[in-house]
């Protein structure tokens, strides 16, 4: 469900601020592991840490799953963007270590991917039926907002941490 606001303090207006559905969940192994197992390989892994995923309602409505990476994400020495994946599902399912989740990620986020409308308790079934465990949280969240401070942190702040905190739900 995407929602625009407007309101108007003192004269001043303020527009177009979207909400968006999604459902999230702090990263853990079985997270990872249900991803490749229901998900499979990720469409996208980019340099910045992230890996996603699309997948489609039964009402046609896109989805989009991404990992969000850890604040200060740096591609782990000996591996490419291309490798992180493939070595931390080895990790969860080998045990060895070598990259744990938590290292690269800290959350899994899922969302409408066109800004189709589905309303965050229904995105919150959806999701707990695709990937078999349900979200930690859900609601409306503004993408704008968090990208806007991912950025000019530069990439210093935890997405997760800002998705958490719009959903009345800080970390730690």
């Amino acid at each position: 469900m995407n929602i625009r606001l407007t309101s108007s303090i003192l004269g001043a207006t303020v527009t177009d601020v979207t909400r968006t559905s999604t459902a999230i969940w702090r990263i853990r192994p079985e997270i990872v592991l249900a991803l490749a197992e229901r998900l499979g390989e990720p469409v996208d892994r980019y340099v910045n840490g992230s890996q996603t995923w699309f997948t489609e309602t039964l009402g046609g409505v896109a989805l989009e799953w991404r990992l969000h990476p850890v604040a200060n994400y740096a591609t782990p020495t000996g591996l490419t963007h291309n490798d992180v994946w493939d070595v931390a599902v080895e990790t969860v399912i080998n045990g060895d270590g070598r990259l744990r989740p938590e290292k690269a990620w800290e959350g899994l986020e899922c969302f409408p991917a066109y800004g189709d409308d589905i309303e965050p308790a229904t995105l919150a079934a959806v999701v707990t039926e695709e990937l078999g465990i349900p979200p930690d949280a859900g609601g409306l969240v503004d993408h704008e907002t968090i990208g806007d401070q991912w950025e000019r942190a530069r990439g210093a702040v935890s997405i997760v941490e800002l998705l958490f905190t719009q959903l009345g739900r800080p970390l730690g």
